[in-house]
């Protein structure tokens, strides 16, 4: 009974800000700031104006989506060849370049923005989508090099040793083996790599100023009210509640796998 209440209130904690955005985003305009649990009477106004008049509010989504599929994809493609590599060659620091790696992620974002605005400059990358793609790469790319290593690492060799002895290449075994029994875990890699550059903020609001470039998460807090004194935090909870749809729509679709991802390495 007492661990049942416990995981409800740790539900409750953590659905709520989502339930209460849902809830602002159906209010009317004059209706923002009551504290009712539920609308009345709901109003569908917010979501008119997240997709009306000039806010390209579709573009910005598909530009979300065009980023964090390619740097998805990217990520898995570096990601898992280098992950394999650091699990099953043997070769003088390894181990050190696995730290390096990892090593790498603890930079914060903030300290690497002006010299990437300036290297992107000089390139001619500003206002691209490799302007967001890059960088967006070099954060997700430990992360899965970390997880993907972990995983592989405990895959026996026997698996590539079997394969060999029936006529298979190293790459062979890998593709036709071990990849797909790595699926789970190259699959959660996939996921979390996606909502991370899906999320990302402070990148897209640096390297891009054109409004036709723009992804989601920028639009959203760029969203003006009539006035300058009016913040319309109705129309940035209806984005909200549609920027997050999708990520909520891959969690329930594909629950299952990332469990088997997350928990794979967990027994022997």
């Amino acid at each position: 009974m007492r661990r049942t209440l416990t995981a409800g209130l740790i539900v409750v904690y953590c659905l709520a800000p989502f339930y209460w955005m849902v809830v602002s985003s159906l209010r009317r305009t004059v209706d923002i700031f009551s504290t009712t649990p539920w609308p009345s009477p709901p109003s569908l106004e917010n979501y008119a104006a997240v997709f009306g008049g000039h806010s390209d509010f579709g573009r910005a989504l598909l530009n979300s989506l065009i980023v964090s599929g390619v740097t998805t994809v990217l990520t898995l493609a570096v990601g898992v060849c280098c992950a394999y590599a650091l699990a099953r060659l043997t070769f003088r620091g390894k181990n050190l370049v696995l730290a390096l790696i990892i090593g790498t992620s603890m930079f914060p974002g903030a300290l690497l923005i002006v010299p990437l605005l300036k290297l992107f400059t000089e390139l001619g990358w500003i206002n691209t989508y490799h302007a967001m793609i890059v960088p967006s790469m070099s954060f997700a790319l430990p992360l899965a090099v970390w997880t993907l290593t972990a995983f592989f690492r405990q895959m026996p060799h026997e698996l590539e040793q079997a394969a060999t002895i029936d006529g298979c290449t190293r790459w062979g075994a890998f593709r036709r083996v071990i990849l797909p029994l790595a699926a789970p875990g190259v699959f959660t890699t996939a996921i979390l790599a996606f909502f991370a550059t899906w999320n990302e903020f402070m990148i897209a609001l640096t390297m891009i100023s054109k409004a036709d470039m723009q992804t989601a998460t920028i639009r959203v807090a760029q969203f003006g009210g009539a006035s300058d004194f009016d913040t319309p935090f109705g129309t940035q909870m209806a984005a909200g509640v549609v920027v997050t749809i999708p990520l909520v729509i891959l969690v329930l679709v594909f629950q299952k796998r990332i469990v088997a991802g997350l928990t794979s390495g967990a027994l022997k």
